[in-house]
């Protein structure tokens, strides 16, 4: 009876695990655009960022949600000023999201606590992946153009839940320009490519003091750290932000939608990246996640050689410029071999036939110009751009899976 009694309870579970998983799945989709807005370390500013983001794109006309997932040090309703409580939906089980501005909408652990803003929230890992699943499938979001979620610095639970229950959330990363900050983003990048997450770009924030008396930039926490990680990575710097004292004001006055009519550096600055984000995900969202169809007149599962340019063992988004060719071979859908090759002097048609005689019938690359594709194909090889920047087994073994994701084409001349 013991028995009859676990497998009885174990089934109830189940069932409304899917149950919640069908309200999310719902959920989303009336969710244009998903964004994560997350750091490897705190202090960078980051709820700041995310809250402003949200702001910027109301003020445009887009609907918005703006989710706090720092479940143990929500700022966002202060950082807004916002004073209430979440209410009941008309749906039961249901609850509605504190709508800070008419087109948008806003959910915090902190609006869940009551009068007492100031307790701790001591939760373990389980309790928080509930928590966050809830907050998508239980808040009644409108239909919504993006929805911003400001998660905790690090790597831990939180992004992670976001990362497995939302697929397609893109993610934007925060740092300063100070080798302490950078060193823990890079942890950060290396989680959006393990969990295959879009990254839209990288965002320095504190980047500078102009001097208010003699208009001198002073540097207090080096420079250019950002710039040189985003090279080095291959992910865009969307914005160098300096540091705005009128920030920090609008910010501990629970004001900060005002800084929106500011003429300062940093709201100039911001207003490009809100441009920028904005163009990225109208041009490129259709085809960000969007999932490698078999190539024509390839077998899968039969013997291919899979070409992939690399540089420092992944792939290198330029792919005219790489240090080596990763020839991968596959059979019955599984690996191989694995040989480096130095390819020759980059020139119009060299490396299609060169290619061609090492036997590579797939080319996975970062971004390929209209001419070379062309070339390759006039030599039988397919070729499939917009890859992640990912080590060449995990893209092969993504490809043979029928689960390979791309982005846009961004060739490099």
């Amino acid at each position: 009876m013991k028995n009859e009694g676990h497998c009885s309870d174990k089934q109830h579970k189940d069932l409304e695990r899917q149950k919640q998983d069908a309200a999310i799945r719902d959920r989303l989709a009336h969710i244009k655009n998903k964004i994560l807005v997350m750091s490897g370390k705190g202090g960078v500013g980051k709820s700041s960022i995310a809250a402003y983001l949200s702001v910027y794109l109301a003020k445009k006309g887009y609907r918005v949600g703006l989710m706090d997932v720092d479940l143990h040090g929500p700022s966002i309703p202060r950082l807004l000023g916002l004073r209430g409580n979440i209410l009941p939906a008309q749906k039961v089980g249901k609850a509605l999201p504190i709508r800070f501005m008419p087109n948008l909408e806003v959910i915090s652990i902190e609006s869940l606590m009551g009068e007492n803003k100031d307790l701790a929230t001591i939760w373990r890992g389980p309790v928080k992946i509930g928590v966050i699943r809830q907050f998508i499938a239980d808040i009644e979001w409108s239909d919504l153009d993006y929805l911003i979620i400001d998660s905790p610095p690090g790597t831990g639970d939180e992004p992670l839940t976001v990362a497995q229950t939302i697929p397609d959330a893109t993610a934007i990363i925060v740092t300063t320009p100070q080798e302490i900050s950078l060193a823990d983003v890079r942890k950060s990048i290396n989680f959006c490519r393990q969990v295959h997450m879009r990254i839209l770009g990288l965002v320095e924030n504190m980047s500078g003091l102009i001097c208010p008396c003699c208009g001198k930039r002073i540097d207090l926490f080096k420079k250019g750290g950002g710039l040189l990680t985003a090279k080095k990575e291959n992910i865009p710097l969307l914005a160098s932000l300096p540091i705005e004292p009128e920030v920090v004001d609008q910010a501990d006055g629970g004001t900060l939608e005002k800084m929106i009519d500011s003429s300062s550096a940093f709201n100039n600055e911001f207003q490009k990246m809100v441009d920028t984000i904005i163009q990225m995900m109208t041009t490129n969202i259709t085809v960000s996640k969007r999932i490698v169809q078999e190539p024509k007149g390839i077998d899968r599962n039969g013997k291919v050689v899979f070409a992939i340019p690399i540089a420092d063992g992944k792939l290198c988004s330029h792919f005219g410029h790489c240090e080596n060719f990763a020839l991968i071979e596959t059979e019955n859908g599984k690996i191989i071999g694995k040989t480096l090759h130095t390819p020759p002097p980059h020139e119009p048609g060299v490396l299609p036939r060169w290619l061609q005689q090492m036997g590579a019938r797939i080319v996975i690359a970062g971004g390929m110009g209209s001419r070379a594709q062309q070339l390759f194909e006039e030599k039988g090889i397919e070729v499939i751009t917009g890859a992640p920047i990912d080590e060449p087994e995990s893209l092969v073994h993504q490809y043979l899976e029928g689960r390979l994701i791309t982005g846009a084409n961004v060739c490099d001349h």
